[in-house]
Order: structure tokens, then C-alpha cells, then sequence
């Protein structure tokens, strides 16, 4: 029994010409039909291949922004940071990638959206010093453009609140930021103080000198000379104004050093440095560091800024090292 008889086949010509059209008519849609499904099969594998173009969201309301990406079937990934500018709340600050980037659809885009200022009202200062409000406002601030800085000088007027403390402020706490804004304060000198008394120096070694300053709490000038006459080296030689005389704590005694003798391994001069004037007096320290040993103290007192002078007599190659509040404002090799 061969095929044609097992499944009925018959000959084209011996079929009815109208079954012969229906056969062939069927088997054509049947094969447009299958290269249809195949075009949209394929298609619909490169549907997540397609690419678009990257909007600009920046300066954007979140909201819009999320529409615009909706639109070229991008979605977005939000993270917050503060900002410099308070107006800029709620905004988009940077997006990646960029503008008119080509990209595949469903991409997701970064987006850095703004909180806003990191402080949006004037705090209340009063009572604080001004450097602690400086360091307040470099934390707070510290990624962004700082909003509020502080006017220098301060006003400075004589009170009872211990020197540096901030006692009235412009703007008034919880004023709104709207800008950069600028702080002035009115910061208190301390109590007036009275008049101090001028030691008797004249004679005195160096030493012995720097104890009388920092005890009567005088300020001072030193300048330098070679001895003459009687005058003993490495002493004061003469002082203005007079010994006994009432000074305002702020005016400096002229003192007048005699130059020690010239000893081996050993260099003298006079140290000099130009410092601020203060508004009332800080803490200044000059101390030596020798090559070899311990750390020699010269003078600490409190001192009004301007000049700065202090006659010295050190082992050779002493570096001399000026300290103002603690922290270090000059330091050179003592005879350079």
C-alpha cells in the first residue's frame, strides 16, 4: 500500500475547481497570517530597545520633571540635598545623564532634587561668642554656599558679660532667609577696666622684667641698644612713662633694653611681629624651642595687638614661636 492510497490523496486535477481555490486561498492566509505574528513578535522584542532623547528637568518642580520623563517612558531615581539658595526648594538640581543624551527607553535618571536651605531663619546668636557662631555656620553649611556670614569688625562696647560675648544681633533670630545674609553683632569688650600701675623696671635682667609686666599687667614696647656708661648689660636701661605712673591697660610702657654681652653659642636680638589690633586683650604667648632640651617660656600676657617686641637671649639656632589664643601666628629662627 503506497502513501497516496493510505491517506486518500487525490490528483490536483481530479479535485473540484471551486475546493482547489478554497484550498489554495486558506493556505495563502495562513502563511501571511504566520508572517504577521512573526513582524509583531519581533517588534515586540525590540520594544525595550528603542531610544529616545533625555529632557532637561533642571530647575524643574519634581512633579514636572516626573511628567517630562513620563512622556519618553524614562523613570526617575530621587535622591535630596540641601542647597544655597532656599528659593530652589522642591527643584531639580542636577540630573544624569545629561540633556540630549540618547538613551533606551525605561532608563532610569538620576535626579537631585533640592531641600532646600540647610538653615531657613536667622538663629538667635545672642549670648554666644562670635567664633563659636563661625564654626556653627561652617557645620551647617558645610556642602553648600554658606547663607549667613558674619559682618567684621564687630561693634564693641564695654560690659559686664565676660569679653567676646555677642550681646544684640541684626537680623533678629527667626528672620526667613530669602538670600545671603550678613550678621552684625554688638560684641562686649568686657568691664571697663581701671587704670593700672606702671612698675619700676629700670635695672631689672630680662627676666625678672617679664615677671613685673605680667603681674602689674602693663602693656608693653621693647626696643633694643647697646649699653652705655654704667648700664648694665642684659638689663632695662630706662622706661617711659615713669615708674608709679596710672596707665589705661591698653597704652604701652616704652621699654628700653640693654643688648646682653655677646656670649659663644648663644644669639640675642629682639623678636618683632605685627599683630591685629584687638578689641580687648588675648592671650599671647612667646616661648623658644632650643635644639636641644626643653621648651623655654619667655613672656604670656594679655596683649592689646599692634606690635608685638620682646628682647631675647637663646642658645643658637632657638626657633621662636608666637602663640595668640593657642594657636600659632609666628615662628622664625632666632638672629634671622
Amino acid at each position: 500500500m503506497d502513501l497516496r492510497s493510505m491517506f486518500n490523496f487525490k490528483k490536483l486535477d481530479q479535485l473540484d475547481p471551486r475546493h482547489a481555490k478554497a484550498a489554495i486561498v486558506s493556505l495563502i492566509s495562513l502563511v501571511v497570517l504566520m508572517g504577521l505574528s512573526g513582524v509583531i513578535a519581533f517588534f515586540l522584542a525590540l520594544r525595550g530597545e528603542e531610544q529616545t532623547l533625555v529632557p532637561n528637568v533642571v530647575d524643574m518642580e519634581l512633579s514636572s520633571a516626573l511628567v517630562k520623563l513620563q512622556e519618553k517612558e524614562l523613570y526617575p531615581r530621587v535622591s535630596l540635598r540641601f542647597s544655597g539658595d532656599p528659593e530652589t526648594r522642591g527643584r531639580i538640581l542636577e540630573q544624569d545623564p545629561q540633556p540630549g543624551a540618547i538613551v533606551k527607553a525605561g532608563r532610569r535618571i538620576a535626579l537631585v532634587v533640592s531641600r532646600g536651605a540647610a538653615q531657613e531663619t536667622v538663629g538667635d546668636y545672642v549670648g554666644q561668642t562670635v567664633d563659636e557662631v563661625k564654626i556653627h555656620l561652617q557645620t551647617v553649611f558645610g556642602s553648600t554656599r554658606q547663607l549667613i556670614t558674619v559682618k567684621e569688625p564687630p561693634v564693641y562696647v564695654y560690659d559686664a558679660s565676660p569679653a567676646g560675648t555677642i550681646l544684640e544681633q541684626s537680623p533678629a533670630p527667626d528672620v526667613e532667609l530669602s538670600g545671603p545674609t550678613q550678621l552684625t553683632f554688638v560684641v562686649s569688650r568686657g568691664p571697663e577696666k581701671a587704670k593700672v600701675k606702671v612698675p619700676d623696671l629700670v635695672g631689672l635682667p630680662l627676666a625678672e622684667a617679664v615677671l613685673q609686666i605680667e603681674k602689674s599687667g602693663v602693656a608693653f614696647e621693647f626696643a633694643l641698644r647697646p649699653t652705655e656708661g654704667r648700664e648694665r648689660p642684659g638689663t632695662v636701661v630706662a622706661q617711659m612713662p615713669a615708674p608709679g605712673s596710672l596707665l589705661d591697660p591698653g597704652a604701652p610702657v616704652s621699654i628700653v633694653y640693654g643688648a646682653p654681652a655677646k656670649t659663644e653659642g648663644r644669639v640675642s636680638g629682639l623678636f618683632q611681629q605685627a599683630l591685629p589690633e584687638y578689641p580687648y586683650p588675648l592671650r599671647v604667648v612667646l616661648y623658644a624651642e632650643p635644639p636641644t632640651g626643653a621648651r623655654i617660656p619667655l613672656i604670656s600676657v594679655d596683649h592689646p595687638g599692634r606690635s608685638f617686641t620682646m628682647p631675647y637671649d637663646l642658645p643658637e639656632g632657638s626657633v621662636l614661636v608666637l602663640q595668640v589664643l593657642n594657636k600659632v601666628v609666628a615662628r622664625t629662627e632666632a638672629g634671622r
